[in-house]
């Protein structure tokens, strides 16, 4: 046995946090949860799901607010998925490029509207979505 001290721990950064996997996630002030709300709806126009999904995962914690506009959002654009595959593969019998355009300019229509509503900072639902996500 030598006396040998042990090596000093390694340096740490003075501005990074202590981790606690206990703390609760820190809530968004409600002028973020109203742009974040905005953005998912605005984001399903031009990438379907993918913002409403990733917005989800990442905000459901950050307050009740954007929690609310993040699931409404998924299960509306979830539900556009579902009617654009369909009328898709009704393109063979030509009846489906009509539903296309027509699924289209409703979930531009809706989207729009959400935005609106969600950047004044009030609830708002989709008429015709299927809930999967609450």
């Amino acid at each position: 046995m030598s006396d040998v001290p042990p090596p000093p721990p390694p340096p740490q950064d003075p501005y990074q946090q202590p981790q606690n996997p206990y703390q609760q996630p820190q809530q968004l002030s409600p002028a973020d949860e109203k742009l974040w709300s905005t953005l998912v709806h605005v984001g399903g126009i031009f990438f379907y799901f993918v913002p409403a999904l990733i917005a989800y995962l990442l905000l459901k914690d950050k307050g009740p607010f954007v929690r609310a506009h993040t699931a409404t959002a998924l299960n509306f654009q979830i539900t556009i998925a579902i009617a654009l595959v369909v009328s898709y593969a009704l393109i063979a019998v030509f009846i489906g490029i009509l539903l296309v355009l027509a699924v289209e300019v409703v979930k531009i229509v809706f989207c729009i509207i959400a935005a609106v509503k969600a950047n004044q900072g009030q609830p708002y639902t989709y008429p015709l979505a299927i809930k999967f996500v609450s």
